[in-house]
């Protein structure tokens, strides 16, 4: 008796000869694995993995009477290494964080901290005042404040009843 390895792509393409819709069945799956080989090609363990190119900050856009603000996760950065411009009414964040890794210290099991460059783009109200933008950067937390011009801002009207 001999062992032979089962193929289970092999199997599926026999039957595709026989059946007209495992046809598609195997086109999907050459598709998906195709997929995931582009998704995680090179070594996830490594510092050449694709995770390390470039990287989104979390942000999160709130809205209170008087201002808008934005906060976004930058740790680990210089405040030099960050670029906010407001261009249209379209406010852009962009910077680069260095790779702080050197591959000759010592045989590394995991590397999960990103790094490479980011740009994150929102449109924003052409009803702020552009020239008051407060930008602070504190614990790796940066937070724009953009205060809303005045006929923004809601206004209360009282109904009189008659």
């Amino acid at each position: 008796m001999s062992l032979i390895k089962r193929n289970p792509t092999q199997e599926m393409a026999r039957w595709s000869n026989d059946i007209p819709s495992f046809r598609g069945i195997l086109a999907l799956q050459n598709d998906m694995n195709r997929i995931f080989d582009e998704f995680f090609h090179g070594d996830l363990l490594t510092n050449d993995s694709s995770f390390t190119n470039s990287w989104n900050p979390a942000v999160d856009i709130i809205e209170n009477n008087d201002t808008y603000i934005l906060k976004a996760e930058i740790p680990g950065m210089n405040k030099d290494d960050v670029k906010i411009t407001l261009e249209n009414n379209l406010l852009t964040i962009r910077g680069e964080k260095k790779n702080e890794v050197e591959k000759k210290d010592g045989n590394y099991h995991r590397v999960e901290r990103s790094c490479g460059s980011f740009e994150r783009s929102f449109t924003i109200p052409g009803t702020i005042k552009a020239n008051d933008i407060d930008a602070q950067y504190k614990d790796g937390v940066l937070t724009l404040t953009l205060p809303k011009a005045e006929d923004a801002k809601p206004k209360r009207i009282e109904v009189n009843v008659k």
